[in-house]
């Protein structure tokens, strides 16, 4: 890719390797990477806190003022001005029965001490993923598909996060 991406917004469902892929992306292109999620919940010691809408939305304006910056997370709704600023923007399309597998991966890891965990990885937990998991098709996908139709020129579909080195080099 002659011009690379200053500004990339990666967008899929619980488990499809979104922070995996703005990990690697990072990591390649040397730009910072921020996990929505990390924007919606203040992470404490005590368990987490909801950022007040307030909150969230200056925190987000002031990543995506930067003029490089990798924002990853399932979140589409209040996010829109990313979608607009990105350069490129990832779409995760990953297959349901490995996302599934994916997420009770991640639990073991994390059960485990293996994988660092942003929240605490409880049974409660894992059942609200598959729940997540399973609405995204059927809820989410198909919103965010259509939001997305008006950014086709800057939409890459990949069925397996690994898909991103045939569009970096």
């Amino acid at each position: 890719m002659k011009n690379m991406p200053k500004r990339i917004h990666i967008i899929g469902s619980v488990g499809s390797g979104k922070t995996t892929l703005a990990k690697n992306i990072s990591n390649i292109l040397s730009i910072s990477y921020y996990e929505l999620d990390n924007i919606v919940w203040k992470r404490t010691s005590n368990g987490d806190i909801r950022n007040s809408m307030d909150d969230r939305d200056a925190i987000f304006q002031n990543i995506i003022g930067q003029d490089y910056w990798i924002v990853e997370g399932v979140h589409y709704e209040w996010v829109k001005k990313s979608f607009e600023l990105a350069d490129m923007i990832l779409l995760l399309d990953v297959s349901k029965k490995k996302r599934k597998y994916r997420i009770l991966k991640r639990f073991i890891l994390q059960r485990l001490n293996i994988e660092k965990a942003n929240y605490k990885p409880t049974l409660k937990m894992l059942r609200k993923m598959y729940k997540w998991n399973h609405n995204f098709e059927l809820l989410y996908k198909p919103d965010i598909l259509n939001m997305l139709k008006q950014y086709n020129h800057k939409v890459y579909l990949l069925k397996d996060n690994k898909d991103i080195d045939k569009l970096l080099h």
